[in-house]
């Protein structure tokens, strides 16, 4: 059985006397996107700071491609690569020559794979000219092409898209999902974004005052057809009992509202049947679930500072 890109195991961090991070558990594949997200001082920092090495763990492991970041270092942190902050960039040096200072610091970098990593990261053109003149998006283009320079299996990214345009955002996102899905790199991913956490990750962690909440994928494939629908009728006791009889769905209600879930394609022979039971339909509504509520609903609403 192939080892996970990345697995933490009843991870803790106690600082003097106080706990930091409680029994962190979760494993990260190959190709897969993570977004680990929580409220600010949920422990994200500390946990991914474990993850490279940067922090000492008080007890449990971290373990990369079946190596322990406590007792292999060297081997384990040789398949990470991370931005934790701003990419560290000299401005008066060209993008290649940042690219050959990095790679010179880590033995068997040659020019070619320097060259297939600017490729990757569409940085061609840009690649000969001054850091100094990059927009923020080239430059965050440019700290994650120094981070893959050695060939990593995990590729961790703190804030990505922190100060971007939207088009700076677009731009990165779509080489993220570039390095999962064509290169089988891990990728996890820090932010406060949760929109473009939604758009980018196929899984999430959410880490809420040191502990694990939830680990979920970001579209739930059990009820991907399902969808929520709201609908006001009158009268509604009839109407609520043709859908709970005759289609079968269970329905709550809430202020003259009927709630239920079906697939879409359900719902014109629903309202057709209301209809020929001469019942008036005032509204019908549609709801998708973003992570936004989804984040909300586990964690509470007043946790963010």
């Amino acid at each position: 059985m192939t080892a996970p890109a990345m697995e933490l195991s009843n991870v803790n961090k106690t600082i003097g006397s106080k706990k930091i991070i409680k029994d962190l558990s979760f494993t990260i594949n190959k190709g897969e996107v993570f977004g680990f997200i929580g409220p600010n001082g949920a422990g994200k920092t500390t946990t991914i700071r474990m993850m490279v090495g940067l922090m000492k763990i008080t007890n449990g492991d971290v373990r990369i491609l079946g190596k322990s970041i406590k007792t292999d270092y060297k081997d384990a942190v040789r398949e990470v690569g991370a931005i934790v902050e701003n990419p560290e960039l000299y401005p008066f040096m060209s993008g290649w020559q940042n690219l050959k200072h990095f790679a010179r610091m880590m033995p068997g970098i040659t020019n070619e794979r320097i060259m297939d990593v600017v490729k990757l990261l569409g940085m061609e053109k840009p690649i000969k000219e001054k850091v100094g003149r990059y927009s923020l998006g080239m430059r965050q283009r440019l700290g994650i092409a120094q981070a893959l320079l050695h060939n990593p299996s995990v590729l961790i990214l703190d804030e990505p898209t922190n100060g971007l345009d939207p088009a700076g955002i677009r731009e990165i996102r779509k080489y993220i999902r570039k390095l999962a899905e064509e290169e089988n790199v891990a990728v996890i991913i820090s932010s406060h974004l949760l929109s473009e956490i939604e758009l980018m990750c196929d899984r999430i962690g959410i880490i809420k005052n040191g502990e694990l909440i939830t680990t979920e994928y970001v579209h739930d494939t059990e009820d991907e057809n399902l969808k929520q629908f709201s609908l006001e009728a009158t009268p509604a006791t009839e109407a609520l009992h043709i859908i709970q009889n005759d289609f079968g769905f269970d329905v709550t209600t809430q202020d003259d509202m009927l709630t239920f879930k079906c697939a879409k394609e359900q719902m014109p022979p629903l309202t057709k049947a209301l209809i020929e039971h001469n019942i008036q339909l005032y509204q019908v509504n549609m709801k998708n679930d973003s992570l936004e509520d989804k984040f909300f609903d586990l964690i509470g609403e007043n946790t963010i500072e």
